[in-house]
């Protein structure tokens, strides 16, 4: 009778834990984020974002003044830079690093752009390709970055 209660109270923990799992979700959950064992160290690194994204967005926008730069939300915001050969054209960028993992739709850009009307800034629109094209050529630098490593 000892034996009966005792597996009773066993099979009914293992199945409030498996039933815990399920609602709550667990460790082997299919899900988009990974953990450092499926990374590199190269990847992790001390960063709360992939170093390859990290580093080439950095280098990408390195002819903006920075603003902010937060290695461990994944956010760049560049200041206000103006070409000297048009002085009446502003452009500024915010990038964001959405994954640890280097995957394409793990950055997002956004460049902001302003021209000068009768001596004050005003908003200028910026064709949705120029985001596409910086959030490209940021991956292009990563994926070089990362088979340059690998050598």
């Amino acid at each position: 009778m000892l034996n009966r209660l005792a597996a009773a109270a066993l099979m009914a923990t293992a199945a409030l834990s498996t039933g815990a799992c399920t609602i709550f979700g667990s460790s082997t959950a299919n899900t988009s984020s990974s953990s450092a064992a499926d990374m590199g160290p190269e990847e992790t690194g001390s960063l709360g974002v992939n170093s390859y994204l990290w580093r080439a967005t950095l280098d990408t926008l390195a002819f903006l003044p920075l603003a902010s730069a937060d290695p461990y939300g994944g956010v760049v915001i560049t200041d206000w830079y103006s070409n000297p050969a048009k002085p009446d054209e502003r452009l500024k960028a915010t990038v964001y690093i959405l994954d640890t993992r280097l995957r394409a739709d793990g950055v997002s850009a956004a460049v902001f752009r302003e021209t000068l009307v009768n001596g004050a800034w005003a908003t200028a629109t910026v064709s949705p390709d120029t985001n596409v094209a910086l959030e490209n050529a940021i991956l292009a630098k990563a994926r070089q970055l990362r088979l340059g490593s690998s050598e």
